[in-house]
């Protein structure tokens, strides 16, 4: 998360979000519910502002992203969510994402396109899934990707405002909003694949580390 939102956000998480988590583990909701339960209210949202209720579908498509931090808060407090949870989390995450901007193309291509808001808006789409794809392929690799300007807390934040602006009357708002996402996010892929290429072992270092692990174990089977 950008250092920009890190203090606001910990707050939140200490004053709302963690009390939330334990009253729902109490009453026995597990995480997996609530990440499902948010991502059929995004779609609910999308679905609002799709059909030109800009200012509900963005408050609730707001209220519903933040279970991605209320489940994964729940998950922490009830000693770690699995990886059919991780798995779970990701893919809701891409539906998401998917119908919100989905969303935000057919809203803008019924406007007239203002301010090329539909290029925009699907730059913005594309450049988001690749995001989140670099961070888990390298990974998956013994990478680290974990850096960026914009996750995707930050790109919904940015896409909020822009729906907020639309609402008031601003025709700009909405496609400002996305060309700034856009551009955060193509940014955004650059930076962790130049970081993760930063942190890929050299090729002399993995080989002399097999070499040791083979030598390791000759001396470990020796009687």
């Amino acid at each position: 998360m950008a250092k920009i939102v890190q203090v606001p956000a910990r707050a939140v998480v200490s004053h709302v979000v963690n009390p939330t988590a334990r009253f729902l583990l109490r009453l026995g909701i597990s995480p997996n519910a609530v990440t499902i339960a948010g991502t059929v209210g995004v779609l609910i949202g999308a679905w609002l502002g799709a059909n030109g209720h800009l200012f509900w579908g963005t408050w609730v498509v707001t209220a519903c992203a933040l279970t991605d931090v209320l489940d994964g808060t729940m998950a922490r407090m009830r000693g770690g969510s699995g990886k059919f949870g991780a798995l779970l989390d990701s893919s809701m995450d891409r539906i998401a994402d998917g119908a919100v901007f989905g969303a935000v193309v057919y809203y803008m291509a019924t406007q007239g396109n203002p301010y090329g808001g539909v290029a925009a808006a699907l730059v913005a789409l594309a450049a988001g899934q690749v995001v989140s794809y670099v961070k888990a392929r390298a990974q998956s690799l013994g990478l680290n990707a974990d850096v960026g300007i914009a996750e995707r807390f930050e790109r919904l934040v940015i896409l909020g405002v822009g729906g907020l602006l639309g609402a008031a009357g601003l025709d700009w708002g909405l496609p400002a909003a996305l060309w700034v996402v856009a551009a955060l996010s193509v940014i955004t892929v650059f930076q962790r694949l130049i970081h993760a290429a930063r942190t890929e072992p050299a090729p002399s270092e993995t080989a002399s580390d097999a070499a040791s692990d083979a030598a390791s174990e000759t001396r470990s089977e020796t009687p």
